[in-house]
């Protein structure tokens, strides 16, 4: 089967109150990507992953973003053959079979219905420490809403917003990295030049196992540049336009992690020793790294700028669960009324996806605890996500050898890899992490089976 007819296949049948709009460009996927990420994410697990790493923090992003790389380009093969909005749902499906597609959306289900619960939090915890008279949760839910109408507007008028608050937090990024190296030139660098790469020597010699023990943490700082491919069904040009969006996203974003980190650390007042002795100054540390050399008013701005973005990294990520509850409504694994549209818009899906991430939003915001549990949550879910999509690429072109263009190395030895890396990210994930996993992957399969059992009665 060639590959034209193999995409006409599969993408057809979509139609009248089941389409959507086709309004995006590269620009539009890059930037939803870039925003469901965050430019400045290394700020909050900096100075966790300098304790972890020995101080090597830049060579941990390096290998992170080389690791998730095999997953991008996993994501690149599969968006080529089905161009869907479903994403990882729909590679499994066609890849593996319906059963396991089901299992692929519901597991990715955490990660894309979830995560943007923690972006939310992130700006509620932000601006209530810039407005502390109002409530946490005051400040979680208004941005709740604020990004739904957003979202429900259509999803190119939130990619021009998204645009706009992207340029605001590369901006803030670009002032930071000015400020840092004027004061390096100046003042000098608080640790060796090198040491961001290989190690600071206060806990002694280089230890590669530290390094790949910190990649497991790191890799969760690129969550969501998977969400580009769920607007496949919604860009203008063709699904080659989306993998090379993803793929373009992710190296972008390697560039920035390792480019902050590096001189976070050339600048940080305490070493990665003090850090791990002391894990309470962990969460703070990069700031703390800006308050020295700097200053507060960079502090400041810093804290602004993920105030916002968090907001409208959430925005991308609730954009991207609905896509996925549009396709599994679509396919009839969910309620068919999700894959209702208006005015090429997936409203339904967008509203439920809004409520079930206000509940957790909301409901988080109002604990002590409630980002650790969100959080370990929604890794478990991608990461299991990921490790479906590479089997679905050895299950599409070497199994069922239905694309064109067999290659060992492109559908087999890389997707190989890449689930080998996102299983050992699992494997060093909490045990709180595993067991809702389990726990979830287990509903999952009770309802795959009712499915079945309605079917065959």
């Amino acid at each position: 089967m060639s590959g034209s007819g193999t995409q006409g296949q599969l993408t057809g049948g979509t139609h009248g109150e089941h389409e959507l709009r086709r309004s995006l460009g590269f620009r539009d996927l890059v930037v939803y990507g870039l925003l469901f990420i965050a430019p400045m994410a290394p700020v909050g697990v900096f100075g966790t992953l300098d304790a972890k790493s020995h101080g090597a923090v830049a060579l941990v992003y390096v290998v992170a973003t080389v690791a998730m790389a095999f997953t991008a380009f996993s994501y690149a093969q599969m968006v080529r053959v089905v161009p869907q909005a479903g994403s990882v749902f729909a590679y499994a499906r066609v890849g593996l079979g319906k059963g396991a597609g089901f299992v692929a959306g519901w597991m990715a289900m955490l990660d894309y219905v979830l995560i943007p619960a923690v972006a939310y939090l992130f700006s509620g915890i932000a601006m209530n420490e810039l407005v502390p008279e109002v409530s946490r949760w005051v400040w979680t839910a208004l941005a709740v809403v604020v990004t739904t109408l957003l979202n429900l507007w259509g999803v190119r008028a939130a990619a021009r917003v998204g645009f706009g608050v992207l340029a605001m937090e590369v901006v803030v990024l670009l002032v930071f990295v000015v400020a840092a190296l004027v004061v390096l030139a100046r003042d000098g660098a608080e640790r060796g030049w090198l040491s961001p790469l290989t190690g600071d020597g206060t806990q002694g010699a280089f230890a590669l196992s530290a390094v790949v023990g910190a990649v497991s943490v790191a890799v969760l700082s690129y969550l969501g540049f998977d969400a580009i491919a769920t607007f496949a069904e919604e860009v203008t040009g063709g699904s080659a336009k989306v993998a090379r969006a993803l793929l373009f996203c992710l190296a972008l974003a390697g560039v920035l992690f390792v480019a902050q980190t590096y001189l976070a650390a050339l600048l940080a007042p305490m070493s990665s020793a003090e850090l791990a002795a002391e894990p309470a100054g962990q969460g703070s540390a990069f700031y703390d790294a800006v308050d020295a050399s700097v200053g507060t008013w960079l502090h400041d701005l810093v804290a602004v700028s993920k105030a916002i973005g968090a907001a409208f990294a959430a925005l991308a990520g609730q954009a991207a669960a609905g896509r996925l509850l549009f396709a599994m409504g679509r396919d009839r694994r969910l309620p068919g009324v999700l894959s209702r549209t208006f005015s090429g818009v997936p409203r339904v899906a967008l509203l439920v996806s809004a409520v079930i991430t206000m509940v957790a939003a909301v409901w988080a915001a109002r604990r002590d605890d409630g980002m650790d549990h969100l959080v370990s949550v929604v890794d478990i879910g991608a990461l299991t996500a990921f490790t479906l999509l590479h089997a679905s690429v050895v299950g599409w072109f070497a199994v069922r050898r239905r694309g064109d263009g067999f290659s060992w190395w492109r559908h087999v030895l890389v997707p190989v890899a890449g689930a080998a890396i996102t299983v050992a990210v699992i494997v060093e994930a909490s045990g709180t992490a595993q067991l809702v996993g389990l726990v979830w992957l287990a509903v999952g399969l009770v309802v795959l089976v009712v499915q079945r059992g309605r079917v065959e009665g």
